[in-house]
């Protein structure tokens, strides 16, 4: 995905995940990133090369990332890949008393007294985030998610990506939810982590501004509607411009002219990566029959306003796939045959409808079944602790991201 030969639609996939360092007694975070990859690289650097993967870090010391060197061709090594090096951290970080941990927030985590920002490479950018946002509060240091990167080749493929994507946004939570215990306690919202990440930047709205992206389809479009009012906002409170950089866009999804790409970020990271890849493959398929008009136009899906998304969207961060879609016109955009239905419902309905998420032998079904049936890991950790303690249910996480095995509720 770069400006000199962008790839086309569904072409390759960028994939990023990210886990917390944690101490492997007793769960609590365990700032060592910069230690992890000092030992990974065998001097201090703020990544490590694996060949196909790469570890990094951003902005807080306890988060390690894991991601594509280069765009996918195809999603089906992936899970293993990323577990291969998950196993290589866990390895690393045995001897300095820690390990990893899934999920897309820490359950106990306090940010005021716990946070470590990144001392290494982008320190810069880092501090002026502090500065004008304070990122010592769970929108900032207290999340953990799942970044899917689609390329785009010119403004055609652009604005058929967008505009499919825009209408996937609302209903990934009923998926992806997993972060429903914020410092000790179960909110009663299923994923915490998009509720304090859409609030993690109130100081200045158009950071963030509905998670939904604007109305927007070719990249003068773009930079009009989204980039140009966000640099012009952020402007007094940034006047040496660390900041005046596309990735200041922190909705659910950006677009990255950049490297020809959008990225997809709403996801909490799941208990394993066969659990995120098995969820953007169905991300990909869903994808890829809106920009084929399966089910509705072009010009239909590029009429909605953000409104009636952020209406679905809302319900959904906080009871996932029990949300409720009382909009038939949207729900008509994905060739569901009734006027209102859950989100569960409407994945379901996609996924059956979609033969290579189902198809005999397919890496996805197994996984993605787990979540239609038992809930998103939200829903199973907090069925889960009905009957164990927090810890205990965490410990049982960070044995199925070790094993690279599903979590299932009892």
């Amino acid at each position: 995905m770069s400006e000199s030969s962008p790839l086309s639609l569904f072409s390759g996939f960028g994939v990023e995940l990210e886990y917390m360092i944690v101490d492997a007694d007793s769960l609590s975070i365990k700032a060592i990133a910069d230690q992890l990859l000092a030992v990974g690289a065998g001097e201090p650097t703020g990544d490590v090369d694996r060949g196909e993967i790469c570890w990094s870090n951003e902005l807080v010391a306890h988060v390690v990332e894991l991601k594509v060197n280069n765009p996918a061709a195809d999603l089906k090594p992936l899970p293993g890949l990323f577990q291969q090096n998950v196993t290589e951290i866990n390895t690393l970080l045995a001897p300095l008393g820690g390990k990893l941990m899934p999920a897309g927030m820490h359950p106990w985590m306090n940010p005021d007294r716990e946070t470590r920002l990144w001392p290494g490479e982008y320190n810069e950018v880092y501090q002026a985030f502090d500065r004008i946002f304070g990122c010592r509060g769970h929108g900032w240091a207290n999340l953990q998610s799942v970044h899917l990167n689609l390329p785009f080749a010119n403004d055609a493929e652009f604005a058929r990506l967008h505009a499919a994507i825009r209408l996937i946004l609302p209903i990934l939570p009923a998926l992806t939810a997993s972060s429903p215990v914020v410092e000790g306690r179960a909110t009663g919202f299923m994923d915490n982590r998009l509720e304090v990440y859409r609030n993690n930047s109130r100081r200045i709205p158009l950071v963030a501004g509905q998670v939904i992206p604007e109305r927007a389809f070719s990249e003068a479009e773009y930079n009009e509607r989204i980039l140009e009012p966000l640099y012009a906002e952020i402007a007094p409170h940034d006047p040496a411009e660390v900041l005046r950089n596309e990735w200041l866009n922190a909705r659910g999804a950006i677009a990255r002219f950049s490297r020809s790409a959008i990225e997809i970020r709403v996801m909490d990271v799941q208990e394993c990566p066969l659990a995120d890849v098995s969820i953007c493959a169905a991300v990909v398929a869903v994808l890829k029959a809106l920009t084929s008009e399966r089910w509705s136009s072009l010009e239909r899906q590029q009429s909605l306003e953000i409104e009636p998304l952020v209406e679905i969207l809302l319900p959904t961060i906080r009871d996932a796939e029990q949300a409720v879609i009382q909009n038939a016109d949207y729900l008509r955009l994905f060739g569901y045959p009734s006027d209102t239905c859950t989100t569960g419902e409407l994945w379901g309905h996609l996924i059956a409808s979609l033969p290579e998420l189902i198809g005999p032998g397919n890496p996805w079904l197994r996984p993605l079944y787990t979540i239609l049936q038992q809930g998103p890991l939200a829903r199973r950790i907090t069925r889960a602790l009905k009957s164990d303690d927090l810890p205990g249910v965490y410990g049982r996480l960070c044995q199925c991201l070790g094993d690279g095995k599903m979590f299932v509720s009892d």
